[in-house]
Formats: C-alpha cells, sequence, structure tokens
C-alpha cells in the first residue's frame, strides 16, 4: 500500500480530497435542510423541527433514513433507464460544480503531495462551472419526460423554459467581472479582490458590479427552481412538478443538487475567501476565533438548561468542542489558516439565508410573469451592464 502511494501521490490525493469534499458538502447539505426548515418556521411563527434530537438536530439523521428504507416505486410506463439516470445527473453536476471552487489560496500536504485548497483548479474553471449548471436543465427534463405521466411532463417543460430564459442573463451578468478580471481562473478572480471590502467586484471601479450581482442573484435563484419561481413544482398547478413520480432516495437526489448550486455568487462578486476589513489590520483575525467561542459558551450554557437528557448530554459536548475550536483558531499557524475557508463559507452561507429568507416571504410569481420578468427585464439590464462596463474599460 505504501508503495501504491509513493508512486501514484497525486491520484491518492486527488481521491482522498474528492471523499473529504463529498462527505463533508452532502452532511453540510443535509443541515441546510434543517436551516432552512427552522428559519422559515421563525418567519412564519413556527416551530419547526424540535423533537427529533435537541432543536431539532437529529431531524436530518431521521430524514435520510427515512428515505433510505422508505417505499421506492417505478411507475409501470416508466422508461427507467432515463428515469434513474435523471436524478443521478442533476445531483452530480450539482456536486461537480463544487470541485472547481477554491475554498483558500492556502495549499495543502498530502501524503508529500503539495496541493491546493480544492478538488481542481482549471484556466477556464468560470466556463466549466457555467457549462455544468446549463446542463442542469436536463435532469429536469429527463425527469418529467420519463415519468410517464401529464403532471410531471408539464412541469419539466415549464421547468426547461425557465431555466434556458434565466440562463442567459445569469451568464451575461458575470461577463462584467470577467472583463474587470480579464481572466475566467476562479482562483485568479478571487486574488484580484483581496486587500478591502473596496476591492470586490460588487464595489469596485470602473463600474461596481451591483447591477450584475442583482442580476446574477435573481437568475440564480429562477435557475434552481427556487421560490419565487418555483414554477415548476408548483403543487397547485401541478401536484409536485418535474419529481410527482419519484420517491425516497431519488426525490431527495433532486434537492441535493439544488442547494449545491447555491454559493458561486460569493465568488465572483464579493471577494471569495478575501476579509472585507484592510489587510493591514489585525484584530479581524480573531473574529473567527471569537465567533466559535461565543457560540460555543451559547451552546454549552443552553444544554446544561435543556429539558431533555438527550439535549442535556450533547449540547454541552458540542458547546465545548466548538469552544476549543475557538482557541485553537488563536494559534498563530491556525489563525492565519482558518481565514480564507472562514469568510469564504460564512458569505457563502449568508446568501443561503436570502434564498431561504426569499422562500419564506415572497409570493410565487404567475408564469407569464416570470418568463416577462427574465426576457423584458433581467436580459436587458445584463446586457446595460455588460456595455457599460466595457465602454469604461476602454475609457
Amino acid at each position: 500500500m505504501n508503495e501504491f502511494v509513493a508512486q501514484h501521490p497525486l491520484l491518492i490525493t486527488s481521491i482522498l480530497k474528492v471523499v473529504v469534499l463529498v462527505f463533508v458538502l452532502l452532511t453540510a447539505i443535509a443541515y441546510i435542510t434543517w436551516f432552512e426548515r427552522k428559519a422559515v418556521a421563525h418567519i412564519q411563527s413556527r416551530w419547526g423541527p424540535y423533537r427529533a434530537g435537541p432543536h431539532g438536530l437529529l431531524q436530518p439523521l431521521a430524514d435520510g433514513i427515512k428515505f433510505l428504507t422508505k417505499e421506492d416505486p417505478t411507475p409501470a410506463g416508466a422508461d427507467k433507464f432515463v428515469y434513474f439516470l435523471a436524478p443521478f445527473l442533476a445531483m452530480s453536476l450539482g456536486l461537480c460544480g463544487i470541485a472547481v471552487i477554491p475554498f483558500s489560496p492556502h495549499d495543502l500536504t498530502i501524503f508529500g503531495q503539495r496541493t491546493h485548497f480544492g478538488i481542481a483548479e482549471l484556466g477556464i474553471g468560470l466556463m466549466f462551472l457555467f457549462a455544468l449548471t446549463s446542463l442542469g436543465v436536463y435532469g429536469v427534463a429527463l425527469a418529467g419526460w420519463a415519468s410517464n405521466s401529464k403532471y410531471p411532463l408539464l412541469g419539466a417543460l415549464r421547468s426547461s423554459a425557465q431555466m434556458v430564459s434565466y440562463e442567459l442573463a445569469l451568464t451575461l451578468s458575470v461577463v462584467g467581472v470577467v472583463l474587470m478580471a480579464g481572466t475566467f481562473n476562479l482562483r485568479d478572480i478571487i486574488a484580484q479582490q483581496s486587500g478591502s471590502i473596496l476591492n470586490w467586484y460588487a464595489f469596485h471601479g470602473p463600474l461596481p458590479q451591483l447591477i450584475g450581482f442583482a442580476c446574477f442573484i435573481t437568475a440564480a435563484i429562477a435557475e434552481t427552481n427556487r421560490a419565487p419561481f418555483d414554477l415548476a413544482e408548483a403543487e397547485t398547478e401541478l401536484v409536485a412538478g418535474f419529481h410527482t413520480e419519484y420517491a425516497s432516495f431519488k426525490f431527495t437526489m433532486f434537492f441535493m443538487s439544488e442547494y449545491a448550486s447555491m454559493v458561486i455568487a460569493s465568488l465572483l462578486f464579493f471577494g471569495g475567501w478575501n476579509s472585507p476589513f484592510p489587510a493591514g489590520w489585525t484584530w479581524p483575525l480573531y473574529i473567527p476565533a471569537v465567533l466559535f467561542a461565543g457560540f460555543g459558551l451559547i451552546v454549552f450554557v443552553d444544554g446544561v438548561r435543556y429539558e431533555t437528557v438527550l439535549g442535556k448530554l450533547i449540547l454541552p459536548v458540542v458547546g465545548l468542542v466548538l469552544i476549543g475550536l475557538g482557541f485553537l483558531f488563536t494559534r498563530p499557524g491556525a489563525m492565519e489558516f482558518i481565514q480564507p475557508p472562514f469568510w469564504f463559507l460564512g458569505k457563502a452561507g449568508f446568501f443561503l439565508f436570502v434564498y431561504i429568507w426569499a422562500r419564506g416571504t415572497l409570493p410565487r410569481f404567475r408564469y407569464d410573469q416570470l418568463m416577462g420578468f427574465g426576457w423584458k427585464v433581467l436580459l436587458p439590464l445584463s446586457l446595460a451592464n455588460v456595455v457599460l462596463t466595457s465602454l469604461l474599460l476602454v475609457l
């Protein structure tokens, strides 16, 4: 085994990074579903998940067991190969998009092999990312067609038209960033936004890309079929849309792809792993440690006072772990290492909350409003942003 590792260090390193990233990503997606249900519940003055573990923290585990063990019927007239391919295609495209995202400028050393903090670094990473997102429509279209049912077919047709329409605005909205950066390499795009918040492309000249960002985030919500643009899943009209005939784990795979596609905005417009504070300031380096230790203290106190025995056992331990991480992040080596992932994941988490906030507050659009907004408002705005950015760069 040691000889194989010595002969193929790059292969072993890549496999190890893929396994770790997939495990972390799928676990994070499971708890994003918990957070979404809790956040929407509190917005609507409800409790949300509460009984499966303290504060419902074991609800994702319960849901996972349910989806893996429940009955999984297949429609009699379905095209079985395409029917099974569709959810796999949707989830794999979402996960592959994460593979080209750099999480930090730091490098790692694994089995003596120096590698970057991500799965793959491509010179055309941004083009690869958008190529994958544009293929996502196939998973939806194939799911609706292969189910051999009218409601999934109508949902798939509606969703395909929606995703193709908003794909144009989504792509054009980032052209301004590409023009200012002069590269498709995601690592270089993020590196050029270092220094402070004033260097982020959302606020940086010659034309701050706030219009581009507004177009991007709106088109991204529509691309992922999220409320208020979830016309493909309109329960009152289409039962559940393209995934009506799916159950068990195949049903879950569609939502895994949806959540995995929500973390791009912080890369292009808001500096990726870069801190918003000027590079010369030292006190922001302590923010991760203070937040971890402070939140850990809150969790510990809540656990001691919790009303169930399971909560009294789990929450204090989680709180102590978080406090320990907070103290670890004050050490010189760990302090510098944690900064890029902390800021990147913090920004991604904020935009995920915006997605959830929109779902809990905004009513669903009518289909004619959805398509009219995409073609008559979003596309012209994206084009205008490209033209103005190009003109100011030339001048």
